[in-house]
């Protein structure tokens, strides 16, 4: 199955991402002025700490580590973009390993930084990120234990 990324590489189209997780973000995007100007080079969840971190697409991990010991996961996808997950309590992949979309990268502390970039450039990701729909489900009320059909999916803006 191809990712909605790569997919939409392939295509010409705007990149639609699958957020990383599933909570409010608390700091948006704010493009530095220069390399080392002051800004937020991505965005910042706040989810309970250990929510589970997933990839926003396929691609191959670049990185996977401590930088003044903050954890930070790195995946490469097509076409020069890079995601990156950070400030994580723990990652669950390693450099070189090959990943598809919505893949377990790690858990969270108390917050969650996500960027994306394509090349050397910084990228506001949360143009680009898609949201879960679920179609509605009507629930018996005789009580029976029925449960409703997968029918999530990835709608882009």
């Amino acid at each position: 199955m191809l990712s909605s990324l790569f997919f939409s590489m392939l295509v010409g189209a705007t990149p639609c991402l699958v957020p990383p997780v599933r909570a409010a973000v608390v700091d948006p995007f704010r493009q530095p002025g220069c390399s080392y100007c002051p800004g937020n080079r991505g965005i910042e969840y706040e989810p309970p700490a250990g929510t589970a971190v997933t990839s926003a697409a396929a691609g191959t991990v670049s990185f996977a580590g401590a930088v003044a010991g903050t954890l930070y996961v790195v995946v490469e996808h097509l076409d020069g973009y890079r995601t990156t997950y950070g400030r994580l309590a723990s990652t669950s992949v390693r450099r070189g390993e090959m990943i598809n979309s919505g893949q377990l990268v790690g858990v969270t502390t108390d917050r969650l930084f996500f960027g994306l970039r394509l090349r050397d450039d910084y990228l506001d990701p949360a143009p680009l990120l898609g949201r879960i729909v679920v179609r509605p489900y009507l629930v018996p009320l005789d009580g029976a234990n029925r449960h409703a059909p997968s029918t999530a999916r990835l709608v882009c803006r």
